[in-house]
């Protein structure tokens, strides 16, 4: 009750909690994406190799998060075409973009005076620290990640489940492929505000997959994913404000002990 009284109160309660609410549209749609693909490795190789960017970013007195942004996007077609290319490969180009985005972004903050507090929020999240610029930015990433999924769900369909169909079919695969990884990219930058790079994964991952093991068509599979993600930010966000908690490492929390609940029940239902 006391996060809901000042919730009607105070200005940086209602940034964090609307930011947080739109953050997830997106991670639930193209959280759904990587939960089928399986790719959530390659997500963290794209997630770790952003520090890099803010780093960058950071030391030419740039904001962070463009350099974020251009970073993620850059690692996502890098580690896409090695594994198009060079299939035998992959997990060594993932090792080596994660370990290279690290060292590099680590370089530069050291090298940057005055970057501990600044920063750190972006490693580990600052929801409290939402500003009405980036509210709109994660709103314009929301927009281009339902836009491009709405315009080329049918594609992103056939390479998630059958791409060898869809190659003899005529359909570029390797183009929409590269594409999908473009939105896991902005879906990173989007929830680094929300919880910070190091717990990206496990919010882009987890409503969806607590939503795989309770519906098995991928449009309600997002939707589903959309709404726990929208709880656990809301919740993660109630209970860390009374005891002053860190509000990114509560939502996982939650959204964590939510799949180990949701696993229980589905194994205990069989």
């Amino acid at each position: 009750m006391e996060f809901f009284t000042a919730l009607l109160e105070h200005d940086f309660l209602q940034r964090a909690l609307a930011g947080g609410l739109l953050a997830v549209i997106g991670c639930g749609i193209v959280g759904s994406y990587v939960v089928v693909q399986r790719i959530s490795l390659l997500a963290g190789a794209i997630a770790h190799a952003v520090l890099g960017g803010m780093g960058i970013a950071w030391y030419f007195g740039a904001q962070p998060i463009i350099g974020a942004l251009i970073a993620a996007v850059i690692a996502a077609l890098v580690i896409g075409w090695v594994k198009l290319r060079f299939a035998e490969r992959e997990d060594t180009a993932i090792s080596a973009i994660w370990a290279l985005g690290m060292a590099v972004g680590i370089l530069f903050i050291a090298r940057t005076p005055g970057y501990s507090v600044d920063l750190m929020g972006y490693l580990f999240g600052n929801l409290l620290m939402m500003s009405s610029s980036d509210i709109k930015l994660i709103l314009a990433l929301d927009l281009v990640i339902i836009g491009l999924v709405g315009l080329f769900y049918r594609q992103f369909l056939a390479v998630c489940f059958d791409p060898e169909f869809a190659r003899v079919r005529g359909l570029h695969v390797e183009r929409y492929y590269l594409l999908l990884l473009v939105l896991v990219a902005l879906t990173v930058v989007m929830l680094i505000q929300v919880v910070g790079l190091i717990l990206v994964i496990a919010l882009m991952t987890l409503p969806a997959a607590i939503a795989g093991r309770f519906i098995h068509s991928l449009a309600g599979m997002m939707g589903l994913a959309v709404l726990l993600g929208m709880a656990f930010t809301a919740g993660g966000l109630a209970l860390s404000y009374a005891p002053d908690l860190p509000s990114g490492p509560v939502i996982i929390v939650l959204a964590g002990l939510s799949y180990l609940v949701a696993a229980f029940l589905r194994r205990g239902a069989r």
